[in-house]
């Protein structure tokens, strides 16, 4: 798979009352991101009716560094954090279109057979796949948003 990226520009019915890019459409372009990322690994409409199997979000980490506005280009980038048989801690950059990250989603991904609807092992030819990717991207530096909680420092 080459390296993933998703474009997207910020529509005019994703601006709040603030003037930029409502919390809940970050969520959507995230969203879309894994969509797109299923589709690069073999999991598109295709793939997921051959091999009965689909990727389900477990849970979501999003951290707003800085506003989008209408029109505004979005790129989106990932890496692979970690990897087992059935999950993938992956990791998003929103970039805008001066190449700044405006905002970053961890995620923890977990393949589902969709037969039975339980939990199962990555299709071989898909396992192959985030293999390859993960191999290059564990060689990267790990982002600094990744890993944090929510939480009021003290002192």
């Amino acid at each position: 798979m080459s390296e993933f990226k998703l474009q997207r520009c910020v529509s005019p019915d994703w601006v709040d009352y603030n003037g930029h890019m409502n919390d809940a459409e970050y969520s959507r372009v995230f969203s879309l991101a894994v969509d797109e990322f299923m589709d690069q690994i073999g999991l598109d409409y295709e793939g997921r009716q051959t091999l009965a199997y689909t990727i389900f979000t477990l849970e979501s980490h999003i951290c707003y560094l800085k506003e989008a506005h209408e029109g505004q280009q979005l790129t989106i980038t990932c890496q692979i954090l970690d990897l087992d048989k059935k999950r993938i801690h992956i990791f998003f950059n929103m970039l805008n279109d001066l190449d700044e990250l405006i905002a970053t989603s961890e995620q923890m991904l977990m393949g589902i057979g969709t037969t039975d609807g339980r939990p199962a092992p990555f299709p071989e030819q898909v396992s192959s796949v985030l293999a390859d990717i993960y191999a290059n991207d564990h060689e990267k530096e790990t982002p600094k948003q990744a890993g944090r909680k929510i939480g009021i420092r003290k002192g």
